[in-house]
């Protein structure tokens, strides 16, 4: 599920980054670079939307944590609310996506990255609380100096090779998937498949949440 999860985050910031003004939803260490960029006075980055997009994302980190609240002690019904709730947020953002026209003007581009930072923030809010290692769902800057830096070859204990490369290549899946609906098809399009993993993620995990095992206990 989780990297399932890793898929839409290269989906909707391939969408964002393409087609919403060069800022992304779910990968905030960018967006406080490009917000960087954007007050040195760099040519195609707005703060605007960068602080649209950080704001969005942390209000929906809050909603995440507050839902990870109501179900501290089972970790299939915590994941089970938050992707209840992203998905609600990406069929928003595809309902916004199918009335507005192509490039998208600004009030539907910020309701774009609104809507799609707040369901990033949901599921990196669900994924800190799961800490499933390797599999954070957006960030691969540990992953990757983990694969370097821990491997047999350097004298490490092992680079888990396995898991973070599953990882590695589900965001680039995500990141080759969106890209090219994006530019090829519509927006629309990558954010209903995005849409469709999150809601596939939801009903895997509505079933799993009925057990108690060990997986499951906080």
């Amino acid at each position: 599920m989780m990297v399932a999860l890793t898929v839409v985050t290269g989906v909707v910031d391939a969408v964002s980054y393409l087609k919403l003004g060069h800022v992304f939803v779910a990968n905030m260490t960018g967006n406080i670079v490009f917000l960087g960029f954007a007050i040195a006075g760099a040519s195609g980055l707005s703060s605007a939307s960068s602080l649209i997009a950080i704001g969005s994302f942390l209000l929906g980190a809050l909603v995440g944590g507050r839902l990870a609240q109501r179900t501290p002690e089972h970790r299939g019904r915590m994941l089970r609310t938050a992707t209840a709730v992203q998905a609600g947020l990406i069929m928003l953002a595809l309902v916004l996506a199918l009335s507005a026209t192509e490039p998208p003007g600004s009030a539907a581009r910020h309701g774009l990255l609104i809507a799609l930072a707040l369901a990033m923030g949901v599921q990196n809010a669900a994924a800190q609380r799961l800490a499933i290692p390797e599999l954070t769902t957006t960030v691969l800057t540990r992953t990757l100096t983990g694969l370097a830096s821990e491997a047999r070859l350097v004298g490490g204990p092992g680079s888990q090779l396995g898991r973070r490369a599953v990882a590695v290549a589900a965001m680039l899946l995500g990141a080759f998937t969106g890209a090219l609906l994006a530019l090829e098809v519509s927006i629309a399009a990558a954010l209903g498949v995005a849409g469709a993993v999150v809601v596939a993620v939801g009903l895997v995990v509505h079933v799993a949440s009925r057990t108690d095992a060990a997986w499951a206990q906080a």
